[in-house]
């Protein structure tokens, strides 16, 4: 008699030693791979749809695009990576970028007492503020244990009052500015391409937190952290300070923001980029960063942000409405969600 062996179902059927499960993992370990093959093939669509796309003009114009939202994703990408969230991402760098150009232009020009100050100390002071706002973030979550949503959707409503009370709801316009608040709006030649100064600064940023999250003691703290608060504590990790330092941080990178806003758009206005903080979340999530935290990576969100830019450039440039713009964004924020918890499922 000869026995033939019992065929291995889980073996046979299961997908943990398969091709899905190869991808999964690769997924996890590398956060940025999908947005990443996301933005070529969105590339290589509209440039299908229409040559213009593939300009250095137009590729040009769009890293301008991106530079506001995609400085202050910086920031949000920290909160995120902490299983928090931060609605008043906007109304800081608004309260900010007003400081700076009321405190750097005269008292004629100014929505409050002018001084005239020399420009990169009202920057200073801006910055300053911005800090000092993320640093009461973090403080109201740590010292009361209030939720993050809660606390930064009334500090929201606070500095987007300030904004309009203080400064008097007016723009502060370009030629009333002096030049160094405006600097990071200049640009220069690179071979075909335009390069303005903000989209320096805001690689830089880039590149140095990837650099911070990855090799210090901080940066590990806080993947730790926003994986699970209550073994990183365990393990020694003073998750308090780890929290108020991450939103302190996200003020310093709110600030810079805020005065690469003004040489974005050529002006201080308490009206700028309504939808930022929306915008921000949307870039992070997009880029791979999950929401519960302790997953993500900076090249991750920087593409997230490039693939808001390039949808919306590349719908435009096809002649479609701007409903379809936002329906398109709608679907791709979805997606990224549903991404994240499969994969984060798979890893349980």
């Amino acid at each position: 008699m000869t026995t033939t062996a019992a065929p291995d179902l889980a073996e046979e059927f299961g997908t943990d030693s398969g091709l899905v499960a190869k991808i999964q993992s690769t997924l996890h370990k590398y956060p940025y791979l999908s947005p990443l093959i996301v933005l070529i093939v969105a590339m290589i669509v509209f440039t299908l749809l229409n040559e213009r796309f593939i300009f250095a003009t137009n590729l040009s114009l769009m890293t301008q695009q991106t530079v506001i939202v995609g400085t202050l994703a910086i920031a949000q990408t920290l909160v995120i990576l902490t299983a928090g969230i931060d609605l008043s991402i906007g109304a800081i760098m608004v309260f900010g970028q007003m400081m700076m150009a009321n405190l750097a232009v005269s008292s004629e020009a100014s929505n409050v007492a002018g001084f005239g100050w020399w420009a990169p100390f009202a920057v200073a002071v801006g910055v300053l503020i911005a800090v000092a706002a993320g640093a009461a973030n973090g403080y109201l979550i740590v010292q009361f244990k209030l939720p993050p949503f809660i606390v930064t959707l009334g500090t929201l409503s606070v500095f987007t009052a300030l904004s309009l009370i203080l400064f008097k709801a007016r723009t502060i316009q370009g030629p009333e500015m002096p030049e160094g608040l405006k600097v990071m709006g200049t640009s220069f030649k690179l071979g075909p391409f335009q390069i303005m100064t903000g989209v320096l600064v805001m690689l830089g940023l880039y590149a140095l937190f990837a650099y911070i999250l990855r090799n210090t003691a901080w940066g590990t703290h806080v993947y730790a952290v926003g994986d699970d608060p209550d073994a990183a504590e365990l393990s020694g990790i003073n998750t308090k300070r780890v929290l108020f330092s991450t939103y302190a941080v996200a003020g310093l990178i709110i600030g810079i923001a805020a005065w690469i806003t003004i040489g974005r758009v050529g002006s201080a206005s308490p009206n700028v980029a309504p939808n930022i903080n929306l915008d921000t979340i949307t870039a992070v999530v997009i880029g791979g960063t999950s929401l519960f935290g302790g997953r993500g990576t900076m090249i991750g969100t920087l593409l997230g942000a490039l693939i808001v830019t390039v949808v919306e450039n590349g719908l435009a440039l096809a002649g479609l409405d701007q409903a379809y713009r936002v329906l398109a964004v709608g679907v791709l924020v979805i997606a990224a969600v549903a991404l994240d918890q499969w994969i984060r499922r798979v890893q349980a």
